[in-house]
């Protein structure tokens, strides 16, 4: 008996719809922050940024992005920020040059940061962080839907602009908005493990990343945090939580 052309319609669908997830990852970016956020996304060298690299969030939305296999980037929160219509204007943290679609530009520190590579020439892991190395404007996560045992979750999840030592606070309108990096705040080779710092040996957290470090352990407190800080992993799909639940 011949199969009827629905069913071969759907069987198609849902064959296209495996490879789709086979040859690449799904980032759902949620905003569950109380006011809207305006996330940035910056692929890596010789990969694109998706959304034109920014896009607006109101409190409880969320986006689904498809990334291509072995794609690398960084997502990171932008706050307080206003745009015209013809997509320009400013934000109080996480700024890219004053437009709304960063379009390859980086957003400018202190912002906390999520980075991943997801999957390389050499290996078909998943490798991914969440970074306090350019500071702290807004808690965030990024947790694995399903991978398997040994999939974690990268996290900053506590508003370290509450505790920021005053060295290193930003205002704006009064009220902080973002915590430096110690390296931000001196430009300092020692603190930014540049120069004679540049290797693990050298490079040593200072007051600054034990800090971030005791209340954030989950991620980046300074350039060489990698053996507590980044995750391996290979799923599907992957979560960015702004403002996740504690």
């Amino acid at each position: 008996m011949p199969i009827p052309s629905n069913l071969l319609s759907l069987f198609f669908f849902l064959l296209c719809a495996a490879l789709a997830i086979t040859n690449g990852t799904q980032l759902i970016i949620v905003n569950n922050c109380n006011e809207s956020i305006w996330p940035g996304i910056l692929g890596g060298a010789g990969h694109a940024s998706p959304l034109e690299g920014g896009f607006h969030l109101n409190c409880n939305e969320q986006v689904v992005i498809d990334v291509p296999e072995s794609w690398s980037g960084r997502v990171w929160a932008r706050q307080g920020c206003c745009f015209d219509e013809s997509g320009k204007g400013s934000c109080n943290t996480g700024d890219c040059a004053g437009f709304l679609n960063c379009r390859g530009m980086g957003g400018a520190p202190p912002a906390t940061l999520v980075e991943m590579t997801l999957g390389t020439s050499k290996s078909s892991l998943h490798y991914y962080d969440v970074s306090l190395v350019d500071g702290f404007n807004i808690p965030v996560s990024m947790a694995p839907v399903g991978g398997g045992v040994g999939c974690g979750v990268a996290e900053c999840a506590v508003d370290l602009n509450v505790c920021c030592p005053s060295t290193l606070v930003v205002k704006k309108q009064g009220k902080v908005v973002g915590c430096k990096s110690a390296c931000l705040a001196t430009n300092s080779p020692k603190y930014c493990c540049t120069g004679e710092y540049a290797n693990p040996n050298t490079c040593k957290p200072t007051i600054f990343a034990h800090l971030f470090k005791a209340i954030c352990p989950k991620a980046y407190s300074y350039a060489y945090d990698d053996s507590s800080s980044l995750k391996t992993c290979r799923a599907s799909r992957y979560v960015i939580t702004f403002c996740p639940p504690k």
